[in-house]
């Protein structure tokens, strides 16, 4: 069987060892006006099918308002850059994202969890999205998911900055929570987040923590990943 490939173990180490590693830059197209948007995220895991351990998929999220979301789906092709201070090192990820919403939302329709062979073989072993959606929004610190019940991202701020000291700063979980008011508020913010999963298919690693420095591209074909040693 195929192992993980070294990048995506380099990177899984990485981040376990220095959480601030997991704050990527993400870039997407905007396709109204044809320029690249960009912006930091999370990463929040990795995951890949139990008989292709060799197609990690990356999982991050967003919320479903927001003008990303759209333009990921008009332009799945996106690229992602790791920075590891710790290590010296830069990953530059290229991949198809998908989004995926809840259910009762119209972009839910639009995930396609047939879409390349990490996708598939994911779906083959049965994963539910649903449940791994809500796990992860769950998982979260009650200050996370209370962004998601805020108004839609980028709208202007009626009554400015002291507007804003109404909002809910922290919300519980689901276990936890005591009354159906902060029931509704959960399922509001849980109804706003939506996972998106990266599909890797080009990999730019530069190790610039050893000297001489050394960059590798790993390009995926036919579910392998060919490593070719290129000029840092």
């Amino acid at each position: 069987m195929a192992l993980a490939p070294r990048w995506k173990s380099a990177l899984a180490k990485a981040i376990e060892k220095d959480g601030k590693a997991a704050v990527f830059q993400l870039a997407s197209i905007d396709s109204a006006t044809n320029t690249p948007r960009v912006r930091s995220h999370i990463h929040r895991e990795f995951i890949s099918a139990q008989a292709t351990p060799s197609l990690p998929i990356l999982v991050t999220t967003t919320d479903i308002r927001t003008p990303k979301a759209a333009q990921i789906l008009s332009n799945p092709t996106i690229e992602t850059v790791f920075w590891v201070e710790a290590n010296q090192e830069q990953y530059r990820i290229i991949g198809n994202a998908s989004v995926i919403p809840t259910p009762l939302h119209p972009y839910h329709a639009q995930f396609d969890p047939f879409r390349g062979p990490a996708l598939t073989a994911l779906e083959r072993e049965g994963i539910d999205w649903e449940a791994k959606r809500t796990q992860i929004f769950d998982s979260m610190s009650g200050h996370m998911k209370a962004s998601w019940c805020r108004p839609p991202p980028g709208i202007k701020l009626e009554g400015g900055y002291e507007e804003a000291k109404k909002w809910p700063q922290k919300l519980p979980t689901f276990s936890d929570v005591e009354s159906e008011e902060d029931k509704n508020i959960l399922e509001l913010a849980l109804s706003n987040f939506a996972l998106v999963v990266i599909d890797p298919f080009e990999v730019d690693f530069v190790e610039l923590g050893i000297v001489p420095n050394q960059r590798t591209k790993f390009t995926r074909q036919e579910g392998n990943w060919v490593e070719e040693i290129v000029v840092p």
